[in-house]
């Protein structure tokens, strides 16, 4: 076979506009992870007690709860890159107004905690935008077959932002107190932002650096025949929220999205006052949950596009989930009995890294459910997710008081089993947006899925 001196290879544009979306879930890890690193210095300054300190940390999920279906409809309707630059400068500017809340609340004779639990609300409502928007931009970035690789990079972002964070906060505290950590939160956020800004847009075809061949790899020329829409106007919800599958996802994502907010919130926390390390070493060991994450989350993300490619849609998804959530559950059962520190941190760590390996498969169904609507799906379950979280630091700090932290982290194990349990109902080839003509209904229940897909 012969080609032209004039052909080009494809552009790999696509994976640049990937590395800023992980490098923007790197700082959004910053801005959940300072409190839980700062916290322990906030509560003995302020005497502030571990409930007061759960509901701190909880009015951060409640805040990103609250905004996720508005901002994956800004994704929609406006598109991601001007949507989640704007988010982006919001919440770093928040973030960085929690040095000033023991000024303001003296001044104004505000209850400290109350201060503190509003300013991390409003920074939640920021950082809603990130993941509805960044998993709007892998639905147009990533060809079919690399949708789970595609959303496990923005996992894994979160991860490698969770490692490098307690030591870079764990470093600027000892230099320049608790205050530090927001500081530089912040500004870090806004430098991303304008390199977001700068270099992506809301669609390949609109980049000046996407070649022709690019283009076809990620399908962009198809959908422009196709006349797909550049922003939907209206989104679906009545077709998005009668299919199953959907609702399957979403309960499945409230169960799996209690876990990872005890490690934003407590784990540092848990490691110096439960299991006695000094900040020094509990900023070391507190990295290994992120570490697990980021490494787990690639190889979840790539197993679960191969799974698809062999046994369809449907199981392909599934079997990554299950494997992820029962071992995480076990892992984390495992570790709330270990006495020795090393091995129960290790046990831990193992828990986040599993469950962040399971984690891309549903991120990845958004798009399979709903393709031209995926930041608005992605935003609905974002937010059944963190209505968990909300949840999770509250719930962790009352079940540790009472019955102590072997049973809360049982309580979270629990959790995580339940999450890989509910995707039996969750069918990811069974696309809103395919028309009904095109299901496959009626067939018998030995056919295959991948053998329906190839059919459609």
């Amino acid at each position: 076979m012969e080609f032209s001196l004039t052909e080009q290879r494809p552009t790999r544009v696509r994976w640049q506009i990937l590395a800023i979306l992980s490098l923007i879930m790197v700082v959004t890890a910053f801005g959940r992870l300072n409190l839980g690193i700062a916290g322990k210095s906030i509560q003995d300054e302020f005497h502030l007690s571990s409930q007061a300190m759960g509901w701190i940390f909880g009015a951060f999920a409640f805040g990103y709860a609250l905004f996720q279906v508005p901002s994956g409809w800004a994704a929609d309707r406006f598109g991601p890159r001007k949507t989640l630059t704007l988010a982006i400068l919001w919440w770093a500017t928040l973030t960085m107004v929690m040095n000033l809340v023991p000024y303001f609340a003296l001044r104004l004779s505000f209850s400290l905690a109350w201060t503190f639990g509003v300013v991390r609300f409003l920074t939640g409502l920021g950082e809603a935008a990130s993941y509805p928007n960044a998993n709007r931009m892998v639905a147009f970035w990533t060809a079919k077959r690399e949708r789970g690789i595609g959303s496990s990079l923005l996992l894994g972002g979160v991860g490698a932002g969770g490692v490098m964070a307690p030591a870079l906060f764990a470093i600027s505290m000892q230099r320049w107190g608790w205050q530090s950590s927001f500081f530089v939160s912040g500004i870090l956020a806004i430098i991303v932002a304008v390199v977001w800004f700068t270099f992506s847009t809301d669609r390949p075809e609109e980049h000046p650096r996407v070649n022709s061949d690019e283009l076809e790899i990620l399908e962009a020329d198809k959908r422009v025949r196709n006349g797909t829409p550049r922003a939907s106007v209206k989104t679906p919800w009545r077709k998005i929220l009668s299919n199953r599958s959907v609702w399957a996802l979403l309960v499945s994502y409230f169960f799996h999205g209690y876990t990872p907010f005890i490690y934003f919130a407590w784990f540092f926390i848990y490691l110096t006052r439960v299991r006695g390390l000094t900040v020094a070493k509990g900023g070391f060991w507190g990295t290994t949950p992120f570490i697990a994450m980021t490494l787990m989350s690639p190889i979840g993300g790539w197993l679960s596009d191969k799974a698809v490619e062999h046994v369809g849609t449907r199981r392909g998804r599934q079997s990554t989930v299950w494997i992820g959530m029962t071992l995480s559950a076990l892992l984390l059962w495992l570790g709330s009995r270990t006495v020795n520190n090393v091995g129960a941190i290790l046990l831990l760590a193992g828990a986040a890294g599993f469950s962040n390996f399971a984690a891309p498969s549903w991120w990845a169904a958004c798009i399979d459910l709903a393709p031209n609507h995926s930041g608005s799906l992605s935003a609905l379950m974002n937010t059944c997710a963190n209505s968990a979280g909300g949840i999770a630091p509250v719930l962790t700090a009352y079940i540790a008081t009472k019955f102590g932290w072997t049973r809360a982290l049982d309580f979270a194990a629990l959790m995580s089993f339940t999450a890989g349990l509910v995707w039996i109902f969750v069918d990811a080839s069974n696309s809103v947006e395919k028309p009904a003509k095109d299901y496959v209904a009626t067939e018998p229940f030995f056919i295959s899925d991948a053998i329906k897909e190839q059919r459609l």
